[in-house]
């Protein structure tokens, strides 16, 4: 059976993806909003201007989480949010779509530290559908929303997350608008791919595009930057092109420093109808006071790096592995809580037996 390590798998694990962090400044802009502005309504070109905030069902997410868990009086000082991205292009953020993007963030309730952990979208997990099938745990949203999403981590990780914040695609472009743009060095090899997803993109949302026609350091507008983020046809492949949306996060967050109440303000006009989350305006606003305390101190992937394959399990199609998932929880809660010598729930236990049949005669 293949033991290596997936390629690539270190760089990928200690980056914090673009769509995550574009969800935190969503928040951030949208809680500056409500304390200049007090309520929600229109904005001057007529755009919805508030959070889709949504009640989900915590009481059938907690029905089903290991009693454990529930009492595990270390995680009792912590607070778990799921955050997705979904590659969605026409505010379609509740459900239908898979999740580019899963990660926790972990705070520590005493000393405000934040731990970001990145799980691969296309990770074999039980999916905790009605059938409990298990496949790439991103389809787990498609399949259900974030209720089910949420699910899918608490059961497979042994997580308590009651919470979740949601971003569509077509932020990053109307922020980086918003903001009059960002520069990016662009290579030869790049061009012709920003263009050609450029013109996909107005297919699909309408519009025009400005061509990119020179290398270099440069101003790129929204569907550029967002174009350029979406390349993974050169050197680096998937992996590159997570740099790629890293580059573009840390320029779009430069610039979002420094901007005026003016430009925020238009800004949330944009963002706001891609934000999805059961947070209510006040925990938002909670959050927002004691944004100063709050520090990010580690991030990483899951499964861990030593601890995972990648193969194409018959009609799941190519996955990520994690070679023993009892090893990889262990890992997580060490990394996230500080546990020492965590003993998985049973649930874990017979999900981890079960990934290694269904996955072990592709792996010969």
């Amino acid at each position: 059976m293949a033991t290596g390590k997936k390629k690539g798998g270190n760089k990928a694990g200690k980056m914090i993806l673009f769509v995550v962090e574009l969800a935190v400044l969503a928040v951030l802009i949208v809680g500056l909003w409500l304390v200049l502005k007090a309520t929600g309504g229109t904005g001057s070109d007529g755009k919805k201007t508030g959070v889709q905030k949504v009640t989900i069902k915590e009481e059938d997410i907690t029905v089903k989480m290991n009693e454990n868990v529930k009492n595990n009086e270390t995680m009792k000082g912590y607070r778990n949010i799921a955050l997705f991205g979904v590659d969605s292009r026409t505010g379609a953020l509740t459900q239908k779509t898979r999740t580019d993007t899963i990660m926790i963030a972990s705070i520590n309730l005493a000393n405000k530290e934040v731990k970001l952990v990145s799980v691969y979208r296309d990770t074999y997990l039980n999916q905790m559908g009605s059938s409990e099938s298990f496949g790439k745990c991103n389809a787990s949203y498609a399949y259900g929303g974030a209720e089910q999403a949420i699910m899918m981590l608490n059961s497979n990780l042994d997580m308590d997350i009651t919470d979740f914040i949601t971003i569509g695609f077509e932020g990053l472009r109307d922020v980086i608008d918003a903001l009059g743009g960002v520069y990016i060095d662009v290579d030869a090899e790049e061009i012709k791919h920003i263009n050609n997803y450029q013109i996909s993109m107005v297919e699909s949302m309408g519009g025009s595009y400005t061509p990119v026609t020179e290398t270099g350091y440069q101003l790129l507008d929204g569907l550029q930057a967002t174009a350029y983020c979406r390349i993974r046809y050169t050197a680096g492949n998937d992996f590159k092109r997570t740099e790629r949306q890293r580059e573009v996060l840390q320029a779009t967050l430069d610039v979002a420093k420094t901007a005026s109440i003016t430009d925020l303000t238009k800004i949330c006009n944009n963002v706001f109808s891609e934000v999805y989350t059961s947070l209510d305006l006040s925990e938002i606003l909670e959050l927002l006071t004691e944004v100063t305390q709050y520090n990010v101190v580690d991030e990483g992937g899951f499964p861990e790096e030593t601890m995972i394959t990648t193969g194409t399990i018959g009609s799941k199609g190519s996955c990520v592995i994690p070679l023993d998932l009892e090893s990889n929880v262990v890992w997580l809660h060490e990394f996230l809580f500080e546990e020492k010598n965590y003993i998985p729930s049973d649930n874990v236990s017979n999900y981890s037996i079960q990934i290694n049949k269904d996955t072990s005669p592709f792996l010969q």
